[in-house]
């Protein structure tokens, strides 16, 4: 592309990860230049035409990848399920926890209380954990009000997010994520109701980017979901969905389908999903902080997607009921070990096929000419290193939308 002779920064003396086509596709010794928040040039120094800088900021090695993109997250809740951890690892069963008013309905109930300012406050607090590890684009997910007024509140906090953080913030209306208590199990009524109240004034307003619904026997049907996604289309959303993490219904090729951007957890998806996702290019979104929690043993079908060419999406899916984890970095390294994916994977995952399953490929995930101008520096050597040390903070650098994010604490 045509790049301007006068721009407002160079970036330079590091290896430069470009993950085009989700491969590392390394640069040594290589040069981004930025004007206006976009890539404009990206390539060996040596090649770097005739160019003028406002500024030029220079490492002394390391690496540069494209900013983090965690794509699928509960961030937005009230209260916490600490206390169900413990009780479950003392013996107790899901079913007697729910039985004492816990799981998701006490998530529900709590999330119900806090206004928007308690849930802006604690949600901000959950994020910045991921900003600090390099993470520059987020979706959050809705899914803990369960009524219309709730579901509302929490797409706003959502919103605002994106408004007072250094984080671009995509927004996700999951009202289908469970039946709520006072439907008394009418999940029929709930899906009536959020198909013909909630999506129209969700689309109206302008809260979401998408829809998502919760496919498992005990949350909602393959007929019953196909109802939320064909009013989803109606109003020009795109879809996506939490499919096969307990069971196989089918709801990944019910997702690819209908075009949806992505399908999410796919522990019990079968040869049959995979080619279905391939042929309607949906992502298959793993999310291994909750088969570590939750102490899965069936893994994903990892050969399939990469038999058929699916792209393999990694995301924290910070929820407290089954990953609270504050680490997408973590999240890589569990990936690799518990799914087998390759560090190159892994790292794709988190970046390239992240902006997929967000619809935002064209502009994000990699290190392109014309792309947002995301990306973090790196004092490591390989990008190996991103996904190889457990626990603590690497440093980074962050530069967002052209320029160096600071503190976010």
């Amino acid at each position: 592309m045509p790049y301007p002779r006068s721009i407002d920064s160079l970036w330079s003396g590091a290896t430069l990860v470009t993950m085009k086509e989700g491969q590392y596709q390394l640069i040594e010794n290589g040069v981004i230049a930025v004007d206006q928040g976009k890539i404009v040039w990206i390539g060996k120094r040596e090649a770097l035409p005739d160019i003028s800088a406002q500024a030029h900021h220079h490492f002394e090695g390391g690496i540069i990848t494209p900013g983090f993109i965690d794509c699928h997250t509960h961030l937005v809740f009230g209260g916490d399920r600490s206390a169900e951890f413990e009780m479950r690892l003392n013996g107790m069963s899901y079913a007697q926890i729910a039985a004492q008013g816990g799981g998701i309905i006490s998530t529900v109930r709590h999330t119900r209380e806090a206004d928007e300012e308690e849930l802006l406050h604690s949600a901000r607090q959950r994020l910045q954990h991921l900003l600090h590890e390099g993470v520059t684009t987020v979706e959050i997910k809705s899914g803990y009000g369960l009524d219309i007024d709730n579901e509302i509140k929490m797409l706003r906090v959502i919103r605002k997010l994106g408004e007072i953080l250094p984080v671009e913030v995509y927004a996700t209306c999951l009202a289908t994520h469970a039946v709520p208590p006072e439907f008394n199990g009418d999940s029929d009524r709930w899906v009536e109701v959020v198909c013909e109240q909630l999506l129209p004034r969700v689309a109206q307003e302008k809260l979401a980017d998408a829809v998502d619904a919760f496919c498992e026997h005990l949350a909602f049907s393959p007929a019953q979901t196909e109802k939320v996604f064909s009013a989803a289309r109606t109003l020009g959303m795109p879809v996506k969905l939490h499919a096969e993490q307990l069971s196989a219904l089918a709801g990944s090729s019910l997702a690819a389908q209908y075009q949806a951007l992505s399908a999410d957890h796919l522990e019990y998806a079968t040869d049959t999903d995979a080619q279905a996702m391939a042929a309607a290019n949906t992502v298959a979104v793993l999310l291994p902080g909750a088969f570590y929690l939750l102490r899965e043993k069936q893994q994903p079908p990892v050969a399939a997607f990469r038999k058929y060419g699916v792209p393999m999406a990694v995301a924290s899916d910070v929820n407290p009921g089954t990953s609270p984890a504050l680490s997408l970095r973590l999240m890589l390294n569990m990936a690799c070990t518990l799914f087998g994916l390759t560090p190159e994977e892994a790292l794709a995952g988190v970046t390239l096929h992240a902006a997929q399953a967000l619809g935002i490929r064209e502009s994000h995930g990699s290190l392109e000419c014309g792309k947002v101008a995301n990306f973090v520096h790196w004092p490591v050597a390989r990008p190996a290193e991103l996904v190889y040390w457990l626990g603590g903070q690497l440093p980074c650098t962050v530069i967002y939308q052209g320029e160096k994010r600071d503190s976010i604490f």
